[in-house]
């Protein structure tokens, strides 16, 4: 029988950068520890979006018996890349350093991330020493390496979906009322040149030097707004590097049906998977 728990949700200061507070959302499983964690990053094309987010998601999982830390973290004009992942970076060793506190161990942190959120967790666990995302210092000494990632409908390619958008028709590349990608990617990336470094897919394509955390790959294959192409060629490009990745297909008319449609067997049967896959990363290993 699947765990079920009731869960608390508890605000908390997790970052601060001048006199602005970065807050946390953590959704807390209520009942008997230690539980696996994820920090958890919201999409919203890097520019949009807040802890609160993922709501739906964050809670189903924690329900399965998963600490879930939602993070806010710096957007434009307040930052550019890599403001964000830096700020992801620090909230996965926040989480460790405050392992008891939420009652999860430092070696059951992991991350999990939908849209750009799913490329920064990714491009974070890629690359957790990397100085420019590593710079916030914390006391304490952990380190932002996490052991596995769920990454859902992840830009894993900034550069190639830039591309992809720009060469649709205009009234294509505008999304969600929300301007488009193009201008959002604009807004945060600032260069193509910055784009092309900051993407997983090409980073394994360059040889650059990474880790290989087991990966949990959620997406609808009909995605448009992250296109198959670039979900396969960087699954492909992981094997072929010797790193494990999972991945978990779902379909129908709506990419977030996950988040959207909660109620859904689509979302009831992807949930099941990605607590499975916490689970057998922490407490089965």
């Amino acid at each position: 029988m699947t765990d079920s728990y009731d869960v608390d949700i508890e605000e908390v200061e997790y970052l601060r950068h001048g006199d602005t507070a970065i807050m946390a959302r953590i959704h807390r499983p209520r009942g008997k520890g230690p539980f696996p964690a994820v920090i958890e990053a919201h999409g919203g094309a890097w520019c949009e979006g807040n802890r609160a987010n993922n709501d739906t998601i964050n809670s189903a999982v924690a329900r399965g018996g998963v600490v879930v830390a939602a993070l806010d973290f710096r957007n434009p004009p307040v930052a550019t890349y890599p403001g964000s992942v830096a700020d992801v970076n620090y909230g996965v060793r926040w989480l460790k350093a405050n392992a008891a506190r939420f009652d999860t161990k430092p070696e059951w942190v992991g991350s999990m991330g939908t849209s750009s959120g799913g490329h920064l967790v990714v491009l974070n666990a890629l690359k957790p020493d990397d100085p420019r995302y590593a710079t916030i210092p914390l006391a304490g000494g952990f380190d932002a390496h996490v052991s596995y990632v769920v990454s859902l409908w992840p830009v894993i390619c900034p550069l190639g979906r830039y591309h992809d958008r720009k060469a649709k028709p205009a009234g294509e590349q505008v999304y969600q009322n929300r301007g488009g990608a193009i201008a959002h990617q604009d807004r945060y990336w600032l260069t193509e040149d910055a784009m092309g470094e900051g993407s997983p897919n090409l980073a394994l394509e360059r040889g650059d030097k990474v880790e290989t955390p087991d990966i949990l790959y959620v997406q609808n294959p009909d995605d448009e707004l992250h296109p198959r192409r670039f979900m396969e060629q960087f699954i492909g490009n992981y094997r072929k590097l010797g790193g494990t990745i999972e991945n978990v297909l779902f379909y129908g008319p709506k990419y977030d049906a996950i988040r959207t449609l909660p109620e859904s067997d689509i979302a009831k049967d992807a949930v099941k998977k990605m607590v499975a896959f916490i689970k057998r990363e922490t407490v089965g290993a």
